[in-house]
């Protein structure tokens, strides 16, 4: 191990791909995503799960990465924003997202592009109900977010389109 006293092993599975390291017991997850495996798209935004840019999915469901330790996700599977990767192609929530201009400055995005694919996994076609209770807890400074819940809608029907016969979250 590490010469860092109380160092410890994480084993995780980070989109698709196992990671293995050391990491003293107070590191963050987001800091083992974005320090140790250079996965930058999860943002680190108010460092008290309020803001809700540091969102990544934990066995499917969205946590606040900032508020999480690293070893707390020992033998779990990360998705962050990377993952959604579609062989090089945007996935459909983010053609949703480019196309509702629902972005402008991009800190938020990737914390509202998991909340929206956890969202679609559990409730293909939500409600405005829905879609305003699972948007709650991320902040955007910049849209004024009736672009983010048009992009919603939008993705919600391009995977419904699609017509894959599957939930959003599967690949």
């Amino acid at each position: 191990m590490s010469g860092v006293a109380g160092a410890r092993r994480v084993r995780l599975t980070v989109n698709g791909v196992p990671h293995e390291g050391v990491v003293e017991p107070r590191m963050t997850l987001v800091d083992f995503l974005r320090g140790e495996l250079h996965l930058v798209g999860t943002h680190v935004g108010c460092e008290h799960g309020v803001c809700g840019a540091c969102t990544v999915l934990l066995n499917g469901k969205t946590v606040r990465s900032c508020l999480m330790l690293a070893v707390q996700a020992d033998g779990a599977e990360v998705m962050t924003v990377e993952g959604l990767d579609q062989e090089g192609r945007l996935h459909p929530i983010q053609e949703a997202f480019l196309e509702e201009h629902a972005l402008q400055c991009g800190f938020c995005t990737p914390g509202f592009l998991l909340t929206v694919y956890e969202l679609l996994a559990e409730s293909p076609e939500p409600s405005e109900e829905e879609i305003m209770d699972a948007l709650g807890g991320q902040i955007c400074r910049c849209t004024g977010y009736q672009p983010i819940l048009a992009a919603v809608r939008l993705a919600a029907a391009k995977l419904q389109d699609a017509g894959r016969g599957r939930a959003a979250g599967e690949r």
